[in-house]
């Protein structure tokens, strides 16, 4: 049984930083893609950044190139993502997830198994 679970969200001001942390239980941590998606009110789920476990390659969205870095720490079987210089529209409810894919995705289609989410507000 796959268990995926979210921390770090909060509240912060436009040009803040937080760090979203994943822990994963149940799941082999090796040669699978691990993501985080985010979803605002009223809008599609999509795509953050993405990682493939075996060899660390990563996949951004557009939106938080250079702002956003995905990173995993395979003895611990922890994901995270630093976000930096974070805007207004970076709010919604983050959510990690875990797919069989042998290459980073950013396709929420792919992921088969999903954390509850934690909620991040830029103002």
């Amino acid at each position: 049984h796959v268990q995926l679970v979210e921390s770090g969200g909060g509240s912060v001001q436009a040009g803040g930083s937080l760090r979203l942390s994943c822990a994963a239980s149940g799941v082999t941590y090796s040669g699978i893609c691990m993501g985080w998606f985010r979803q605002a009110p009223t809008k599609e789920r999509e795509g953050v950044a993405a990682i493939y476990t075996n060899d660390g390659s990563t996949y951004y969205a557009d939106s938080v190139k250079g702002r956003f870095t995905i990173s995993q720490d395979n003895a611990k079987n922890t994901l995270s993502l630093q976000m930096n210089s974070l805007k207004p529209e970076d709010t919604g409810m983050y959510f990690c997830a875990a797919s069989s894919l042998r290459w980073p995705s950013l396709f929420p289609g792919n992921f088969g198994s999903w954390g509850q989410g934690t909620q991040v507000t830029v103002s």
